[in-house]
């Protein structure tokens, strides 16, 4: 008799603290839908026991008990900054109690702790109470050294089949309006959907930056290729004079041409030819701009990078489609560690920028790792909202990405 290969998958067991807040609400029944036997934790059982009727439930002090046998705690409980109070609160809620569930889930020998955060505790520093403690949360857990695979996912605002917070008015108009306003909001400010989280949670996703992102956003979308084009027919209509003195003048500094083409890794890894002002002498090895001596900038070279006018002809490349005028600088095709960090972290999904937000935040192509991550983080983050203030930092003259040596 031949045997059925067909194995079910065995269950997963998931603690959940926090399940009554409105994240709870939206992502419980996800987990249980999705075949998952929960353990919901709450101060006050009996409430919880209410609000999800049939489930197993228990207090903070009780985990390392009952958990035991459980795969996965997901600590949702927080102290928000929808609720005013004194900054010890805020600790206590977002530092203390964060160490208290940890620890239990250690004790319980619970292998994998998600620890679901905001993304406002990545602000450098953070602002409010909030986002402070949050951050002061995650160095606390840091140095617990616990035995556990711990992560922690950074979370803008989140909506499902309901929206709260700065959302919370859209529960009250028709659908209809819902609708189009919806992706409005979300390209001025990241949003995830609820669905999202769980998926990651489930898919026992990397630590991340979580969000719906802008792919698919058709008025972030709109709003940032009028921008380009509106820049690009700007910059050659209204300064082509200041461009081509500008030509002359490096014409007749320097032997060779005024104009620098220079093979880059784009949108996809597809490669395309990147054109600026050349401010280096003629033979400069081709290499990252980390790589070169500053001795090879040419005099009026010094001038036009301190100034960014070197990068006026990409708005040819805007033109063309291959740049974006804010977006992760692209990188040489001889630099393979970070094509291959970039390609891991999806930041090649998106089209690069003449300008970005690790390059005004001064981090260069010189640790890929680094630079990957964060290309990653603005991936993740992208608005309108955001860009705007990469745009008037990058004017402001803020940060030293793309800096030769000294």
């Amino acid at each position: 008799m031949q045997q059925s290969n067909d194995t079910k998958a065995p269950t997963l067991r998931i603690v959940v603290t926090g399940a009554t807040g409105f994240v709870g609400q939206q992502l419980v029944p996800r987990l249980v839908r999705a075949g998952a036997e929960v353990l919901l934790v709450g101060r006050n059982a009996a409430s919880v026991q209410a609000c999800f009727v049939g489930h197993q439930v228990c207090e903070p002090g009780d985990i390392s008990t009952r958990a035991k046998g459980f795969d996965l705690l997901i600590h949702l409980a927080t102290r928000n900054n929808d609720r005013l109070g004194p900054e010890q609160e805020f600790e206590a809620a977002n530092v203390d109690f964060l160490l208290q569930i940890a620890k239990q889930a250690e004790a319980a020998g619970v292998g994998r702790f998600v620890n679901v955060s905001t993304v406002q505790a990545l602000a450098d520093p953070p602002r409010g109470a909030y986002a402070t403690s949050k951050r002061r949360g995650l160095a606390a857990l840091d140095r617990a050294n616990l035995c556990m695979d711990i992560r922690t996912h950074y979370l803008p605002l989140v909506y499902g089949d309901r929206f709260a917070g700065k959302l919370a008015w859209m529960n009250r108009v028709p659908v209809a309006v819902r609708r189009a306003a919806l992706p409005v909001m979300a390209a001025l400010k990241p949003v995830l959907h609820i669905d999202r989280l769980t998926a990651a949670v489930l898919a026992d996703t990397a630590p991340a930056i979580l969000s719906d992102g802008q792919c698919r956003n058709p008025v972030y979308r709109t709003v940032r290729w009028l921008i380009d084009i509106s820049f690009a027919l700007v910059v050659l209509g209204g300064f082509w004079w200041m461009l081509a003195a500008l030509w002359v003048g490096i014409k007749v500094t320097s032997p060779g041409p005024g104009i620098f083409a220079q093979t880059r890794v784009g949108q996809g890894g597809r490669a395309f030819t990147c054109y600026k002002f050349r401010t280096m002498a003629q033979g400069t090895q081709q290499l990252g701009t980390h790589e070169i001596s500053a001795a090879a900038v040419t005099p009026i070279g010094r001038i036009l990078r301190r100034s960014k006018l070197d990068e006026l002809p990409q708005v040819v490349n805007i033109l063309r489609g291959e740049l974006s005028l804010i977006g992760p600088r692209p990188c040489l095709p001889v630099q393979t560690e970070l094509v291959a960090a970039r390609h891991a972290r999806g930041v090649l999904d998106i089209r690069p920028g003449i300008t970005g937000l690790a390059q005004v935040e001064g981090i260069d192509m010189s640790d890929p790792q680094t630079l990957s991550v964060r290309d990653a983080e603005y991936v993740a983050l992208q608005s309108l909202v955001l860009d705007v203030g990469i745009a008037l930092k990058t004017v402001k003259g803020g940060g030293r990405g793309d800096r030769v040596q000294m």
